[in-house]
């Protein structure tokens, strides 16, 4: 059964800075602030998270169906969803729109300085969540914010269980519209930044938010990540990446690694062990869908990484 995946589908345009952001701006001079990067490397790549994360649950063997609006510059995109099989049924083109753009610079830190052109994802509340997908989970990724409201309200009319994943729109919600999202949602997934600012605006500490949701899920980047449900905490390693190349769509391959483990009823350990592996592989390769592997290959790595064996996979 497949996952129905509300977000953006964007095109990436990816720079690496060779130095480091705080090498660079004054703390003390913010208010003035005018700075330019040489960046020496630059792709374009297929991206937002809609695209990664079906496709990261492609590569594990499951069906993900992206809910996006996308521009008149989708061709190329649209083909290689085609080539990977991912299905477009729910994709609507708006014209006189450019698809979502995100330019995206990264430091030697992993720091990233993002800007972002809506573009057709503003318009993603032209496409509605389906009822007749057989979809058993759903994920609320960053979207038009019209979109998301709806998508939201969709999911629980329609009985289709969702993970909130507010990322990069989370600043677009008033604090009673965060608060309905995580009443509306079965689960609730941040990185450390944004739990610490939903803390902030909601008003509630972590065991307040995670008494909301059956399960909140923080990633804390190389610290791994916790879970925590059922009045417990679950600490999820990190993976070790073969390489640490870049963390443009690290999150999403975890999201779908996370959709993965609801699909196939998993435990929320091996659940979140999945999640980690794939956000490992993910850095090891530039770009957010360029990374691939075979089943057997990610069971290795599995079984390499936790010394336990992957269950097999129940949702294709």
């Amino acid at each position: 059964m497949p996952a129905l995946i509300s977000g953006s589908l964007a095109y990436d345009t990816i720079m690496v800075f060779r130095d480091r952001f705080r090498n660079h701006i004054l703390p003390g001079q913010v208010h003035i602030l005018n700075v330019a990067f040489l960046v020496e490397e630059m792709r374009r790549e297929f991206g937002g998270c809609a695209g990664n994360i079906a496709y990261n649950l492609q590569l594990l063997g499951d069906r993900g169906i992206p809910l996006a609006t996308v521009g008149t510059d989708f061709d190329t995109y649209g083909r290689w969803l085609d080539k990977w099989g991912i299905c477009r049924d729910h994709v609507r083109l708006v014209e006189e729109h450019y698809t979502a753009q995100a330019y995206i610079t990264t430091d030697l830190d992993d720091n990233q300085i993002t800007a972002f052109h809506p573009g057709a994802m503003s318009e993603a509340h032209q496409v509605d969540v389906p009822a007749d997908t057989g979809a058993r989970v759903g994920i609320l990724a960053p979207n038009g914010r019209q979109g998301m409201l709806q998508h939201a309200r969709q999911f629980v009319e329609g009985g289709i269980p969702f993970i909130f994943d507010p990322g990069q729109g989370l600043p677009m919600f008033e604090n009673g519209e965060l608060l309905e999202f995580i009443q509306q949602a079965t689960w609730l997934a941040v990185n450390d930044y944004e739990s610490r600012l939903l803390e902030e605006r909601t008003g509630m500490g972590v065991g307040q938010l995670a008494e909301q949701v059956e399960a909140l899920i923080v990633t804390r980047g190389a610290q791994g990540s916790r879970i925590y449900t059922g009045g417990r905490r679950i600490d999820i390693p990190s993976v070790k990446p073969r390489a640490v190349v870049d963390p443009t769509g690290c999150g999403d391959a975890y999201r779908a690694g996370l959709l993965h483990g609801l699909l196939n009823d998993l435990d929320w350990q091996t659940t979140g062990q999945i999640a980690s592996l794939m956000g490992s592989i993910k850095v090891a390769r530039h770009g957010t869908q360029n990374h691939h592997f075979i089943r057997d290959d990610f069971a290795a790595w599995y079984r390499e990484a936790f010394d336990e064996e992957l269950p097999p996979a129940r949702s294709a």
